[in-house]
């Protein structure tokens, strides 16, 4: 199937959170693609690191911008020919005051991930005259391999949502973020129904592979915490296997080449699912500990255990429309141990 592609120096796009993992390699891709890019961050410090990366700067715009600012991302957004609204808070935990206390919850936590979303829409809809398209960045913790019985479905797509009550009463590892992508989502599509926004969502599965921050991100961190046995990650690790029943991965490039072709692609719409591969709990081990053989490195406490028939986590509906995905489990893998060496996060073999 053809789908419209970009032509060099055609289109003008905004990318919220720049200096992220997902939005610091998005931003590089546009810009080699020839686009001109409206960049926006929170943080001024941060830029500095990534002006030294990115290519092609004569036709980088950098903005200020925070979610929580009515209006603030207006100027960064004017003009552009579409959106990717990637900037999202990484905070997978929470203090034990507020897991014992609901009542909190959506003050603390629902109302400014929804009220972000909604911001950068609004200043979309300001731009309506020129603003085509907004891709939102979504994540697989919104989605769940259980039914309503908490029987494994099948096949894991789009519709398989975790419904937000049930987040609340298991509060598993890295809740807090699951719960402020569902409710962010589910409010962008509202408003963007209610205002004529031609909204996609990509829902990203974890993400491996080469970084550009200056940190080691925090869905590498979870991938390799097998490895390290850091006890914020590999909860996640585990929570994520027992909600999935495995782990999907996708490479970085693949997931940002997914993001442009969604926003391209003339007859896409809703949400889609992008994972390259899901691995079993004792797979995804075993590659890791072929990547880095070291004998002290595997730890076998605490991570997660092969379930009885996992779930099939399909991108059929992606690649029904023409997307093909570049790189496999090893490729990610084998990138992301590679970086994390390279950068001294973890030790040489």
């Amino acid at each position: 199937m053809q789908w419209k592609k970009l032509e060099d120096g055609e289109k003008t796009y905004c990318v919220t959170g720049a200096t992220g993992y997902i939005g610091s390699w998005l931003v590089s891709s546009l810009l080699q693609r020839g686009c001109t890019v409206h960049a926006t961050f929170r943080n001024p410090e941060k830029v500095s690191h990534f002006l030294k990366v990115w290519p092609s700067r004569e036709r980088l715009r950098l903005f200020r911008a925070d979610l929580q600012e009515d209006g603030s991302f207006d100027e960064a957004i004017r003009g552009c020919d579409g959106v990717f609204h990637v900037s999202a808070s990484m905070e997978f935990g929470v203090s034990s005051a507020i897991q014992d206390l609901d009542n909190h919850v959506k003050k603390q936590i629902t109302d400014p991930a929804i009220g972000g979303a909604l911001n950068v829409l609004k200043s979309c809809l300001k731009a309506s005259a020129t603003v085509k398209r907004v891709v939102f960045t979504s994540s697989i913790s919104t989605l769940t391999a259980k039914d309503s019985s908490g029987k494994w479905v099948p096949v894991v797509e789009e519709s398989c949502q975790t419904p937000v009550d049930q987040v609340l009463k298991t509060k598993a590892s890295g809740w807090v973020y699951a719960l402020s992508k569902l409710l962010s989502e589910e409010a962008s599509f509202q408003f963007s129904k209610e205002n004529g926004i031609d909204l996609i969502s990509v829902i990203t599965t974890t993400v491996g592979g080469p970084f550009l921050t200056p940190t080691v991100p925090s869905s590498l961190r979870v991938l390799i915490s097998p490895l390290t046995g850091d006890p914020n990650f590999l909860p996640i690790f585990s929570s994520v296997n027992a909600r999935m029943g495995s782990i999907a991965l996708v490479h970085i490039e693949d997931i940002c080449n997914a993001h442009v072709f969604l926003m391209e692609h003339v007859d896409a719409e809703g949400r889609y699912l992008c994972c390259a591969r899901s691995c079993v709990a004792s797979e995804l081990t075993g590659i890791l500990k072929k990547v880095y053989p070291s004998s002290v490195a595997l730890r076998d406490e605490g991570v997660a255990k092969d379930l009885s028939a996992p779930s099939i986590i399909s991108s059929k509906k992606i690649r029904e429309i023409g997307f093909e995905f570049k790189h496999g489990v090893e490729d990610v893998i084998n990138e992301t141990v590679k970086s994390c060496v390279d950068c001294g996060f973890l030790p040489p073999l």
